[in-house]
C-alpha cells in the first residue's frame, strides 16, 4: 500500500513539475537586464545579462505609452509592446505590456495567438468585441463587448481577437504573462510565411479554389514583405 501511495505521489510530483515547466521560470537572483554585447555576460533565458553592479534605472524604463499609435494600416490598429526587447530590464521577471490603439469603424487586431503567455486586456477607450477559441474538437468560442473599465483574459497560446465596433477611436492595454510572449498572426503565418505554403494544402484545408488561395498568399506576402 505504502508503495502505491509513494508511485501516486511521485506520478503527481511529476505532473506539477511539467506543469510549472510551462510557463516562464523564475528567476534565482533579483533581476537579470538582457544585453546584446556577449563580453562578460551570462546566457539566461535566450539574452546575456548586465552585471548587476553596472544596471541603471534606465535598464526598467520606457517612456512613451501615452502616445497614440498610429492605426492607418489596412487593419485598423497599432500593437505597441513593452517587452524585453524594449526594456532589458524584464528578462526572466516573466511580465510584459502593450497598449493597442483602434481606428473607429473596425479597427481590428486580428485573430492571433501568443505561444508563451497569457493575456489580460483592460479597455480605457472606445467598445471593443474581444474573444478567443478553444482548441480542437470543440473549437468553442468565448466572446464578449468591452467598455472602458472592462477587463477580459485571453488564456495562453489560445486564438483571440480584439474589433472595434464604436464610432470614435478606442485604447487598451494588456498585460502578457511573460517577457517575451510571442505573436502569431495567424492570416499571416499560414497565407504569408517565406517561403509560401503549397497552395494545394492550403486549398484543401480551407475548402477553397488553389486560384483564391495564390491571390490570398500574393497579398500576405506582400504586406510581410
Amino acid at each position: 500500500m505504502k508503495g502505491v501511495q509513494f508511485l501516486v505521489a511521485f506520478v503527481l510530483l511529476a505532473l506539477a513539475s511539467k506543469l510549472v515547466s510551462a510557463s516562464d521560470p523564475s528567476p534565482l537572483q533579483d533581476f537579470c537586464v538582457a544585453i546584446n554585447d556577449t563580453k562578460d555576460g551570462v546566457f539566461v533565458n535566450g539574452k546575456f545579462c548586465k552585471d548587476p553592479k553596472l544596471a541603471t534605472a534606465e535598464d526598467f524604463f520606457l517612456p512613451g505609452l501615452n502616445i497614440p499609435g498610429n492605426t492607418s494600416n489596412q487593419v485598423g490598429s497599432m500593437v505597441t509592446p513593452a517587452n524585453v526587447q524594449q526594456i532589458p530590464g524584464l528578462n526572466t521577471l516573466g511580465i510584459s505590456l502593450v497598449r493597442i490603439d483602434y481606428a473607429p469603424y473596425g479597427g481590428l487586431n486580428p485573430p492571433h495567438t501568443h505561444p508563451r503567455a497569457t493575456e489580460i486586456l483592460v479597455v480605457v477607450e472606445g467598445t471593443l468585441s474581444v474573444g478567443f477559441v478553444t482548441s480542437n474538437p470543440d473549437n468553442l468560442l468565448f466572446t464578449k463587448v468591452l467598455y472602458p473599465g472592462d477587463v477580459f483574459v485571453f488564456p495562453e497560446g489560445m486564438i483571440h481577437f480584439q474589433f472595434n465596433i464604436g464610432s470614435t477611436n478606442a485604447v487598451a492595454f494588456a498585460a502578457l504573462s511573460s517577457q517575451n510572449p510571442g505573436v502569431i498572426t495567424i492570416a499571416n503565418a499560414v497565407f504569408g510565411s517565406d517561403p509560401a505554403i503549397n497552395p494545394a494544402v492550403l486549398a484543401k484545408a480551407f475548402q477553397l479554389d488553389q486560384n483564391i488561395v495564390k491571390q490570398l498568399q500574393s497579398r500576405f506576402w506582400w504586406d510581410n514583405n
